[in-house]
């Protein structure tokens, strides 16, 4: 039987949309990154669907990278995702993107660290080896944790170009090309991933260790009792 499988990524400064057929890519999208919004992301669905000759209900699943990475272009890509699953009572599988980024590495990084910018000087970091993520993501001081890698290790995703200068001599960097994730990654992650269940689907929310740039500042406006 057919598997037809909607890929969204929108962790980056621009978001991705994908259709893959029985285990292929067959049609990609980039969203204009000034317009990242689920109303620009949709039409894009449909043409690709239309294009592939396939209804709504024909879609196996919706594969969506939940984070961490850009708050606004992650809610836009989970909304979607969760919006099209229970329209059409399809599969819902959330991807971490770091485990999609992790699977660009070369197969000499046996030891990868793969980290993000959390801004105010302070990462998303997780460590993957051959067989998956080693430890939990963290969020972390960068000037805290960078110095202290092992030598030997590999360094990869978009924090690597801020904070290159805190890395220390003998680790390895991934090309950076292969340093943000990919809807073919994306893919390739989702298939290990259990779908979510009908009840988790609704409670899906991006993968982020601390609050929005809003949430954040009124935070910090609170009175202090």
């Amino acid at each position: 039987m057919t598997e037809n499988w909607l890929v969204i990524e929108t962790s980056g400064r621009v978001g991705q949309i994908g259709l893959a057929r029985d285990g292929t890519l067959v049609r990609t999208g980039l969203l204009d990154e000034n317009r990242r919004h689920v109303r620009d992301l949709a039409p894009m669905v449909g043409s690709m669907l239309q294009t592939e000759e396939l209804k709504p209900a024909e879609v196996t699943g919706v594969m969506v990278s939940i984070g961490p990475g850009s708050y606004t272009g992650l809610r836009v890509g989970i909304a979607s995702a969760k919006a099209f699953a229970y329209a059409t009572g399809c599969r819902l599988v959330a991807v971490p993107t770091f485990a999609a980024i992790a699977l660009q590495a070369p197969l000499e990084a046996q030891e990868l660290w793969v980290v993000a910018d959390g801004l105010q000087g302070s990462i998303y970091v997780q460590s993957y080896e051959r067989t998956g993520a080693k430890d939990e993501l963290r969020i972390e001081r960068a000037a805290d944790v960078l110095p202290a890698a092992p030598q030997g290790a590999w360094f990869t995703g978009p924090g690597v170009e801020v904070y290159a200068n805190l890395l220390p001599p003998g680790v390895s960097l991934v090309p950076e090309s292969d340093r943000d994730p990919t809807l073919e990654s994306l893919f390739r992650a989702g298939l290990k991933i259990a779908p979510l269940a009908r009840q988790e689907l609704f409670a899906l929310e991006p993968l982020y260790l601390r609050g929005s740039s809003a949430e954040e500042k009124a935070k910090a406006n609170e009175p202090r009792g």
